[in-house]
């Protein structure tokens, strides 16, 4: 007996990921989803950009990579990509970031691959890395003045 999945539950990476004209892909309808470009109105969806000056990518790729069950996707100049599994059932999150040099900010998404809620997961890793990523910046760089 072959058993059909539903494509909800595809586990292949969304096709529409990455940065066009200096914006992430919006989220969907649905509440499992966070970004620091969706409409401030949208209390669901947005969630503030972290301020981050200097070599934001490098501290993101550190902070991300300190996480457990986090895979580095792609990392160029001003993006990196990452994917997040859960502990137990490895449901997959997929979070972006995206340095915008000018406004002096890191945009972020996350979101949950499957599913319709997340129960909040999203918005509080983003939260976490916010608070990583301050503490990161608040330490200077190793070989510097303590």
């Amino acid at each position: 007996m072959r058993i059909s999945i539903p494509a909800m539950f595809s586990w292949k990476r969304p096709g529409n990921l990455g940065v066009g004209n200096a914006r992430l892909a919006p989220c969907k309808r649905t509440p499992n989803c966070v970004s620091s470009q969706a409409d401030p109105a949208d209390a669901e969806h947005y969630v503030a950009p972290i301020p981050f000056k200097g070599d934001a990518i490098a501290a993101v790729r550190r902070v991300v990579l300190g996480i457990p069950r986090t895979t580095i996707i792609r990392a160029e100049t001003n993006y990196l990509y990452a994917e997040f599994r859960t502990p137990l059932m490895r449901y997959v999150d997929d979070v972006e970031f995206f340095h915008d040099d000018q406004a002096g900010v890191i945009h972020v998404r996350s979101a949950s691959r499957l599913g319709r809620r997340d129960f909040g997961v999203n918005r509080k890793r983003v939260e976490e890395l916010r608070s990583r990523l301050s503490s990161s910046a608040a330490r200077p760089p190793r070989g510097d003045a303590p």
